[in-house]
């Protein structure tokens, strides 16, 4: 192995409060998505900031999921999920998948157009893009599951805005200069 010249740690690094570190993380522009799978109950999904992709070959792409969120037994029993990039005019999708909404389950899936790609997880056709996930791996962190998939589909629109999160706040689209 190639020593890369990083020492290892001699003490334990201090930690910050949750409430700094989430002002914080704001501070970062964030794509919206709903990460969604079928299980046993029908489509499940949730608000998934997270989202990212960890390689192109394989194509691959990462959600991290808090432990809590019902929609996880959904991706992991059924070994799939799909993360759909939301456009501008879905605030309204973005606000029923939020975990204040008081939705869950099927629910979730009463406003909008869904159809399937390759796994049978619940894809909104009005997204600005999509991927379609097979389960590789899932690795356990503190109070979340890093599961990441393996794109097996995926689809775009060559028009429309994104859905962003800054700061506490849906913003909906951002111009890109021509």
């Amino acid at each position: 192995m190639t020593d890369i010249g990083i020492a290892p740690a001699t003490q334990t690094p201090a930690s910050i409060d949750q409430g700094t570190f989430w002002r914080t993380l704001g501070s970062r522009v964030t794509g919206m998505t709903i990460v969604t799978a079928d299980s046993d109950e029908g489509p499940t999904g949730f608000l998934g900031l997270s989202a990212a992709h960890v390689a192109a070959d394989p194509a691959t792409m990462l959600v991290s999921i808090d432990r809590k969120t019902s929609a996880l037994a959904g991706v992991l029993s059924r070994g799939h999920f799909a993360v759909n990039f939301l456009d501008s005019a879905a605030g309204h999708v973005a606000t029923a998948f939020g975990g204040k909404s008081g939705l869950s389950g099927a629910a979730r899936f009463v406003d909008g157009e869904w159809t399937t790609l390759v796994t049978g997880a619940p894809v909104y056709r009005q997204a600005l893009g999509v991927f379609d996930c097979m389960v590789e791996e899932v690795v356990q962190h503190a109070s979340v599951s890093i599961v990441i998939g393996r794109v097996v589909g995926a689809t775009s629109r060559p028009d429309g805005e994104p859905l962003v999160f800054f700061r506490g706040k849906t913003i909906e689209g951002l111009r890109m200069p021509d």
